[in-house]
């Protein structure tokens, strides 16, 4: 994923430094070039040895050490950065670059370097919340420097606040954004929908489907990383939530159709990824709901059909794509479901197909537009996510 880009970590003094040796690991595995730099300080929390084994690159504590060659000299790093990220950041070290004060090998470096710069203060309470480094802070953000907002809850100094370093994912989501993929849609605003929506029977049982919503997921993910303005609306998952994204959570196929309708008009795609239920049912005697035990007549009514609603009201200009699960005819009904949606793209799978379908990592889907035909090997949802996105950009 990060093939190509160097990252430079500073460590300063704080007990969650220990943090950064999994956020570097993390890094190595996406393939990146990693960089440490420590303070003198930061060398009493955790060992330069642990950082030199993850990165296989010396890690940098004195400016006049001489034991390392020319070419990762500050200067040099400092030009071959792709960004630098400053975490655990201290109180004194966001001091020192508010101040340009450059007098170790950390602050000289990232004064030299004009790479995005992240700044992840961890500190006690009170000291972070003192005025003189919110004002520090603040005068950093006027420089461009990103702050990430500390963690609230109990630090290795026995009080309760802000001031806690954030975990190794939240950071590594930081960088990810910032380099995962080029920022081809900054500027755009992208609608998506993901996961199943239910419909409630009684106060206990409910119609629902099997979707998980991984793959929308992967979408709102892909898109917000290459720098599009993403709103995801979701039914109920067991998943994360994709970071830097709007999400709107609902329930029932109207409240999916209802966030949608509201959300739709100022977006510049919208991907309709979600499994809605096309019916709802519909108790015949409202007092049999509350008699537990007994059985009910129950109908199916029809709900809302979001696709062809999004159709119908497609904007000039908006890119609508909609997906399609199928067992058999799976080219000439998705085809048809193109036409009658009036949509720009639909991605249909075969859900008798290994590696397709709910519940799994990997999809196997065929891209249908008026043009053309385009069929995906087994690729995984986030490789599927970025297929979808680099066919809809071209429309």
């Amino acid at each position: 994923m990060l093939e190509g880009k160097t990252v430079v970590l500073g460590v300063t003094g704080s007990i969650a430094a220990y943090k950064i040796a999994n956020l570097a690991s993390m890094l190595v595995k996406q393939h990146a070039d990693v960089h440490v730099i420590m303070t003198e300080n930061a060398v009493n929390f955790i060992n330069p040895i642990t950082f030199e084994t993850l990165t296989s690159n010396k890690c940098l504590v004195d400016t006049f050490d001489r034991n390392f060659q020319y070419n990762v000299e500050h200067v040099a790093l400092a030009k071959r950065a792709d960004l630098f990220m400053v975490a655990p950041a201290s109180a004194n070290v966001i001091g020192k670059i508010a101040g340009g004060i450059a007098d170790d090998m950390l602050t000289t470096t990232i004064m030299a370097c004009k790479a995005p710069k992240l700044i992840a203060p961890a500190m006690n309470t009170n000291m972070f919340e003192n005025p003189i480094v919110q004002d520090n802070i603040r005068k950093l953000e006027q420089y461009g420097y990103e702050i990430i907002s500390p963690a609230t809850g109990y630090l290795a100094c026995g009080d309760t606040g802000a001031g806690k370093l954030p975990s190794e994912e939240t950071l590594f989501s930081y960088i990810m954004r910032e380099l995962h993929y080029e920022k081809d849609m900054a500027g755009k605003k992208v609608l998506v929908t993901a996961g199943p929506t239910i419909e409630a029977i009684d106060p206990v049982r409910f119609l629902s489907n099997h979707s998980t919503g991984k793959m929308g997921y992967a979408i709102a993910k892909c898109a917000m990383e290459r720098g599009a303005e993403v709103t995801l609306v979701t039914g109920k998952t067991a998943l994360p939530l994709p970071p830097f994204v709007k999400v709107i959570s609902v329930v029932s196929a109207s409240d999916m159709y209802e966030a949608v309708k509201a959300n739709s008009k100022e977006a510049d795609y919208i991907i309709k990824a979600a499994a809605v239920a096309d019916y709802t049912p519909a108790v015949a005697a409202e007092d049999k709901i509350k008699k537990s035990g007994e059985n009910m007549n129950i109908s199916l009514v029809p709900t809302e059909d979001i696709l062809k609603y999004l159709g119908e009201h497609k904007k000039p200009g908006q890119v609508l794509c909609g997906f399609a699960m199928e067992t058999k005819d799976l080219l000439e009904n998705a085809k048809k479901k193109l036409e009658k949606k009036n949509a720009d793209m639909i991605v249909a799978n075969n859900l008798k197909v290994e590696g397709a379908g709910f519940g799994t990592d990997t999809n196997v889907v065929t891209l249908i537009k008026r043009d053309g035909v385009k069929e995906l090997p087994l690729l995984s949802k986030e490789q599927v996510a970025k297929a979808v996105l680099d066919e809809l950009i071209k429309l």
